[in-house]
């Protein structure tokens, strides 16, 4: 029964996303056109935010199938990695277009244009409305992608609020420079946010200890087993950001036995798992054994 649920849940979650896929690309279409028609350079550098959150949810899940892929004589460890793929390849197309709307921005500034304020209030309700549906839907989402859609979508949200109030503004104050100021404040916020995630992507690939696990706390309560006089070669990665993977060599007493081994294993597998570490190998070594991998300083 829980295994039909689990396959419910997937199924819900992907078309959900699929959904906010085809909500966000359709929507970023009318973007392009009305922001071309508007004039208005915030517009068209949210149509380019909306264009890369298409193509991000897109590659996301065709690399989420194949990140599902068990592993094989090519990847001992699978294809999760996969995952982080997509990642990186979004990060690029959006800092290479918010550098060119920003060097538009900046000639706007320099040399306003009008704009066509009324259609910019009304293609703002339009985007409140179709990222509020979006929104609406991916909240009532548990998975993590889900989650990371939902941010996406109620930040674009938030967004289009500030394009209305702008708009508003426009149609009784002439201030033509609002608008790229407007575009320049979106694309710091789409870069700042690429940087986060990209920073967070490159860690993953180059194997750096996952934030959410207190390694030192993980080692102490190791450490306090009975049985157990220290550990060495402690190894923690993570392989997409979500599955953590722990290899250490755990030094015993003189006096355990392989019995007591087996029960050492399944109480350091229950730590693990307590601190979000799901995969985990580990080597015993008895006192004054030579370790190959010891750690040196």
């Amino acid at each position: 029964m829980a295994h039909n649920h689990s396959n419910q849940t997937k199924d819900n979650a992907t078309k959900n996303i699929v959904v906010a896929f085809f909500l966000n690309l359709g929507f970023a279409v009318i973007e392009l056109i009305g922001g071309l028609y508007t004039n208005s350079v915030a517009i068209l550098s949210d149509a380019l935010h909306d264009f890369g959150d298409s193509i991000s949810l897109a590659v996301s899940w065709v690399l989420q199938k194949k990140s599902n892929k068990g592993r094989d004589a090519k990847y001992s460890y699978g294809y999760k990695r996969f995952s982080l793929l997509g990642a990186i390849f979004i990060s690029i197309v959006l800092v290479v277009g918010s550098t060119i709307i920003i060097k538009e921005s900046v000639e706007r500034i320099l040399d306003p244009q009008s704009v066509n304020a009324k259609g910019m209030m009304y293609l703002a309700i339009v985007g409140i409305v179709v990222n509020g549906f979006a929104v609406i839907r991916l909240n009532k989402g548990k998975s993590f992608n889900e989650r990371a859609v939902f941010l996406h979508m109620m930040e674009d949200v938030l967004g289009w609020i500030a394009v209305l109030i702008v708009s508003v503004v426009m149609q009784f104050v002439d201030v033509p420079v609002l608008d790229p100021l407007l575009s320049i404040g979106v694309c710091i916020w789409v870069l700042s946010n690429v940087y986060k995630n990209l920073k967070g992507t490159l860690k993953v690939m180059l194997q750096g200890t996952p934030q959410d696990v207190d390694l030192s706390g993980y080692e102490n309560e190791v450490k306090a087993l009975p049985q157990v006089n220290s550990l060495h070669d402690v190894h923690l990665w993570s392989l997409d950001g979500e599955h953590n993977i722990l290899t250490l060599h755990v030094v015993t007493t003189d006096d355990v036995t392989a019995s007591d081994m087996q029960s050492l294993k399944e109480q350091i597998r229950q730590i693990s798992s307590s601190y979000n570490i799901p995969h985990v190998t580990i080597e015993f070594d008895n006192n004054g054994s030579d370790c190959e991998y010891l750690d040196k300083d």
